[in-house]
């Protein structure tokens, strides 16, 4: 079928029709998406520099991309000279301008992006609109079950790769870390339909990767992951943080994720492959804390630790981060496909504060009420 350049143009839910969109990518201020990687870094200079293999041009669909990941991915990959396609449900804006990024550049990316509206879950029209459009390359970002993914392998038997945004939330609980992507899974966990949706993939004859993120932070982020910590520290407050707080965990930046994802297309190293992504090094949740502080330029903070135990939250969430520790190592991903993620910790909050948070923009309103709870009560540990 034919692809229609009108950004108007309807869409019937059984009749598909892609528009293209007008669009502006800009600096990004240490986010600049370049085509080569700067290895050497300068202090004040652009952060975020992406380098990516240059391949043949493919006509790619992306499953979500109006979101976090979807955005950063999508941007890198019309950069790259692909034809990308977004399938969304056309709730949400199907472009956005970045925070810091230039008019040119988003009406570059807004002129050549396509978009293809329908419900992911309404299987006939996933099954005629794609098969009708041949794509040669699929990343699901979006994808939560298995049954949601294999309706997209049927209408596309000659499909080049499908490309998985999975979880390091899919390894099972142990006392030996860091996850390697050989380790035990947990079946029962949270994220088993991405498991499922792995397995799914492992049984067909299909060029398969799985990318399993661990948390993901950076500009734009809808979880309350490093927002939960600015929220705080503008409003002076402590931060209340669960047991001695020196739990360990990690944290990777949304522009590196996009790289490694843009780096594994077409790269016969990564064909049935597993790759954790995340940041290099580990934190402690009370280093997280003074991280947040150093990239919003507040003062080193105060922390409160508390018992869980001891507290009734009812539903809510008094802490963004599982209790415990949960890392995974990096190394399969830096080994097999010369990956390296540009930003550390403190860059990478810094960056995400200056294009999001420290410019007014957040995705959750602050809620102190759990922590309300906490340092009105006596029975806290001593920091």
């Amino acid at each position: 079928m034919g692809i229609m350049a009108n950004p108007m143009a309807a869409h019937h839910q059984k009749s598909p029709s892609f528009s293209v969109l007008p669009s502006s990518l800009s600096d990004f201020h240490g986010a600049r998406l370049h085509a080569q990687v700067q290895y050497k870094r300068k202090v004040m200079q652009p952060k975020g520099a992406l380098h990516v293999t240059a391949i043949a041009k493919k006509n790619i669909l992306v499953m979500g991309g109006t979101r976090f990941i979807g955005i950063f991915l999508s941007r890198l990959l019309v950069k790259e000279g692909h034809q990308v396609t977004l399938f969304t449900r056309g709730k949400a804006p199907v472009t956005q301008q970045l925070p810091g990024e230039s008019d040119a550049d988003y009406a570059d990316f807004k002129s050549k992006v396509l978009h293809l509206k329908g419900d992911r879950k309404d299987f006939d029209f996933v099954k005629s609109s794609l098969s009708a459009a041949g794509f040669d390359v699929v990343y699901d970002i979006n994808g939560r079950e298995a049954v949601e993914v294999e309706p997209i392998l049927d209408a596309l038997p000659k499909l080049e790769q499908f490309i998985y945004c999975s979880s390091a939330g899919v390894y099972l609980k142990s006392d030996l870390l860091p996850h390697f992507e050989v380790d035990a899974v947990d079946p029962k966990s949270r994220h088993k339909g991405k498991l499922e949706t792995e397995s799914l993939l492992a049984s067909k004859d299909v060029n398969w990767t799985s990318i399993r993120p661990v948390y993901i932070y950076g500009p734009l982020n809808y979880n309350p992951v490093e927002e939960w910590f600015f929220h705080r520290l503008k409003a002076g407050r402590p931060i209340p943080i669960p047991n001695s707080g020196i739990q360990i965990t990690q944290l990777g930046h949304v522009k590196d994720l996009a790289t490694a994802f843009v780096q594994v297309l077409g790269n016969g190293k990564a064909s049935q492959q597993v790759f954790n992504i995340s940041g290099e090094k580990y934190v402690t949740f009370d280093g997280l804390a003074k991280a947040c502080a150093k990239a919003g330029g507040f003062p080193e903070p105060e922390i409160v630790h508390y018992n869980p135990k001891e507290f009734d939250f009812g539903k809510k969430k008094s802490f963004p981060f599982r209790d415990q520790h949960f890392f995974a190592s990096v190394e399969k991903a830096k080994s097999v496909l010369g990956w390296k993620p540009e930003f550390d910790l403190v860059e990478g909050l810094t960056d995400s504060y200056n294009l999001d948070f420290g410019r007014g923009t957040f995705r959750k309103e602050a809620d102190f009420s759990t922590d309300d709870i906490i340092l009105g009560k006596s029975l806290v540990l001593q920091a």
